[in-house]
């Protein structure tokens, strides 16, 4: 049975407002929690034992994952990301999702959250190593920086690498250099994940973010004090 929810303050501050039935139980990234009725019972724990719980934590999640049980009776429960942006539900129902890592937000208890490694294909995007692969059944919120957009694929479609979000795994998908990078700017592109983008091939729903973080933090570079060189 599908969780009640509601997204409010899309997309640029959006929070998730959970309304759980008697002894329902929810699966919330560590820190997430902004408010709750008093009687919902939070407890912390190594989701998946030690191993996945390492492998969130250097895919860019917490190694910890918090379960919130309405105990006796219905409650509510608040949720808001640590980045300014959107939120977006998506139901599991025995097919399997690739998230982005820092994306997860909630889940129902069901659901199974792995980190899945990408090699080299992360690293020269410039984001991180990991991928989230989301499975099992029910449902499931993800965010991200800046509007999230869905796109339904079929055949081929490309991305610039920071601004995937989250795809179908029925998507294959490869990291390439983008036509007309010289050599010039190559280094540039490979450490700022600029230049490079991500070729999806098959049918399936893609997410993607209308803004990019890294793009913010180079534009606010540009304001930073720095010291005299007297």
């Amino acid at each position: 049975m599908n969780i009640t929810y509601k997204i409010e303050h899309s997309p640029a501050y959006a929070s998730l407002q959970l309304d759980l039935r008697a002894n329902e139980t929810v699966l919330v990234e560590s820190g997430a929690m902004a408010a709750m009725d008093s009687w919902i019972k939070m407890k912390s724990k190594m989701k998946g034992g030690l191993m996945k719980g390492i492998g969130r934590m250097v895919g860019g999640e917490s190694l910890f994952m918090s379960e919130f049980t309405a105990e006796g009776r219905a409650g509510q429960l608040l949720l808001s990301p640590g980045v300014p942006g959107d939120i977006q539900h998506y139901y599991l129902d025995g097919n399997g999702l690739m998230l982005q890592s820092s994306g997860f937000v909630a889940a129902s208890h069901t659901v199974e959250i792995d980190p899945s490694f990408q090699g080299f294909r992360g690293f020269f995007s410039g984001e991180s190593l990991f991928l989230l692969r989301v499975t099992g059944k029910g449902d499931l919120w993800f965010s991200s920086y800046g509007a999230i957009i869905e796109i339904p694929v079929e055949g081929d479609y490309v991305v610039d690498t920071g601004y995937v979000v989250a795809f179908e795994d029925s998507l294959s998908y490869h990291v390439e250099m983008i036509g007309g990078l010289s050599f010039k700017n190559l280094r540039t592109g490979i450490l700022g994940g600029e230049g490079l983008v991500c070729r999806f091939r098959g049918k399936g729903k893609l997410w993607i973010q209308s803004r990019q973080m890294y793009n913010l933090l180079n534009f606010l570079d540009a304001f930073r004090p720095t010291k005299s060189s007297d």
